[in-house]
């Protein structure tokens, strides 16, 4: 692709009437290229596949997305730039309140690096936890709920139930026709009777049947973040690949051959009609 401006880009998808999935696509790109994004988490991207995956969840430079759980915030640099012009994000992180360390912790950071870029500025910060009575968007606003590798968190918390008090919290915040984007490790189908739930891997069957208790449809799955090298079989769970490296230099090489989690990638729509 001819080496443009994102300005640029934006320009053509909102204004041109030929725009088209690939005029947001090379958007989606560029974005992914952005100056401010941090060095390590663009090596990331052989794993991650961001341009691919936001595609696949149908986002546009005007659209009104809610981040789950940011953590660090390293969707949070590809969505800032993408979205700042015409879009519109929601970065729903840790609740204020929390009294856990670990929580205040990682949130004062995300809201350090909110406050040190200019690309930031139009971020808005809102607050998630499964059950929290804050809204992560106002309801019905949103067009893309996106979450990526937290299923297993929530699960972890109260089984069932956990996860779909979340997904109805997204549901909330969706406009009719809206998109659910959910990204996460990804349990085989041979391991579903083991004990997984401490492993970071969550049985695809379990996250799409309570994402239709909670009353989306599943539209479409993808490819885009799987691993056949990943056996998921693993003491330490998920954490012993990169980036976490739980095992530390202990067969490190073994486990950077491997790469990152095998994931699912699954695309729900909250339906027009109720």
């Amino acid at each position: 692709m001819k080496k443009v401006s994102l300005a640029f880009v934006l320009s053509a998808v909102l204004f041109s009437p030929l725009s088209n999935a690939n005029d947001n696509l090379d958007a989606i790109q560029l974005a992914v290229e952005h100056s401010s994004r941090s060095a390590d988490n663009v090596q990331r991207d052989q794993y991650r596949h961001p341009a691919e995956t936001l595609h696949f969840f149908e986002l546009t430079p005007n659209s009104t997305v809610v981040e789950i759980s940011p953590g660090g915030g390293w969707y949070t640099e590809i969505l800032a730039p993408l979205l700042a012009a015409h879009g519109k994000l929601y970065a729903a992180h840790f609740p204020s309140n929390s009294t856990s360390e670990y929580y205040n912790t990682h949130r004062a950071a995300f809201v350090e690096k909110l406050a040190a870029n200019p690309i930031y500025n139009r971020v808005v910060l809102t607050e998630f936890a499964v059950n929290n009575e804050q809204e992560i968007a106002p309801a019905g606003s949103a067009d893309i709920v996106l979450t990526f590798r937290n299923l297993h968190n929530w699960y972890s918390q109260n089984g069932d139930a956990a996860l779909l008090a979340a997904y109805k919290q997204f549901y909330t915040a969706l406009k009719p026709g809206g998109v659910l984007g959910v990204v996460e490790h990804s349990l085989p189908a041979a391991q579903k009777d083991s004990d997984w739930v401490k492993s970071g891997y969550v049985p695809e069957e379990l996250a799409i049947k309570l994402a239709e208790q909670a009353g989306f449809v599943l539209e479409a799955k993808s490819d885009i973040n799987a691993n056949p090298k990943d056996t998921a079989d693993y003491e330490h769970g998920v954490w012993t690949l990169p980036p976490s490296f739980r095992l530390k230099q202990q067969d490190r090489a073994k486990y950077v051959a491997i790469g990152e989690s095998n994931r699912m990638t699954l695309k729900f729509r909250k339906p027009v009609t109720q």
